[in-house]
């Protein structure tokens, strides 16, 4: 088995939404000037980087991300390639192996779009369409490797299709080292008590090629990175 961590690094580089504060590092206390220790304030929105949507993002009334059964965020996931698309509709996700399964995350062309300055506004997002689709489908869980799983210019239709229907939506991914296939997700929230969203780490557990890789060492109890 290998893990593949697939959250994006939280630094004040991270590229964040337009209209959203950056991510700073501030040093509190360091050693180098005397102190006892080193400590860092982080400052960051509820949504940078890799983070979860909740239905409170969009609704007032919506569940805090502290009401999401935690069961929701762990457990088989299956990860489904859309490159040749812009708008991923219904039309492109029936291709695709997208049935019978809970959580689906949508690997993109935009995995690559971590590596540019600043938010980019041509990313490949859901169209209200295929977020209906996935709905029908019984989806709980849906991620999408950019900062939005909804085209720039959205008027918050697909987030509001999603969430009112109680799927919860993970956005800021790298998927960039993993193949399409079936995963078992390890989703961890911060514990935001009514959040409308919240950074996240995440990872995912599955099967590499034969001989590639590491293995699950038992005398150490630790799980290789990949």
């Amino acid at each position: 088995m290998i893990l593949y961590d697939i959250t994006v690094p939280i630094s004040p580089d991270l590229p964040t939404y337009p209209g959203h504060p950056p991510v700073r590092l501030e040093p509190v206390t360091r050693i180098a000037r005397g102190d006892p220790a080193n400590v860092t304030r982080l400052t960051l929105t509820t949504h940078s980087g890799t983070h979860v949507d909740v239905p409170r993002h969009f609704s007032d009334s919506g569940a805090g991300v502290d009401q999401i059964d935690l069961e929701v965020f762990i457990g088989p996931a299956r990860v489904v390639e859309v490159h040749d698309a812009r708008e991923i509709g219904r039309r492109e996700l029936a291709h695709l192996p997208v049935r019978g399964v809970e959580r689906l995350l949508l690997k993109t062309g935009n995995s690559a779009l971590w590596q540019r300055k600043g938010c980019t506004d041509d990313y490949a997002s859901l169209t209200p369409d295929g977020a209906r689709f996935l709905v029908d489908l019984g989806i709980r869980l849906v991620g999408i490797d950019y900062l939005s799983i909804e085209r720039f210019d959205g008027d918050g239709e697909v987030h509001r299709l999603l969430l009112d229907a109680g799927t919860v939506i993970l956005e800021g991914l790298d998927l960039t080292p993993v193949a399409a296939g079936d995963y078992e997700l390890l989703c961890l929230p911060l514990n935001v008590p009514g959040g409308d969203g919240a950074p996240a780490r995440v990872v995912l557990r599955g099967h590499g090629p034969e001989g590639s890789g590491p293995t699950f060492d038992p005398h150490t109890s630790r799980w290789p990175l990949a």
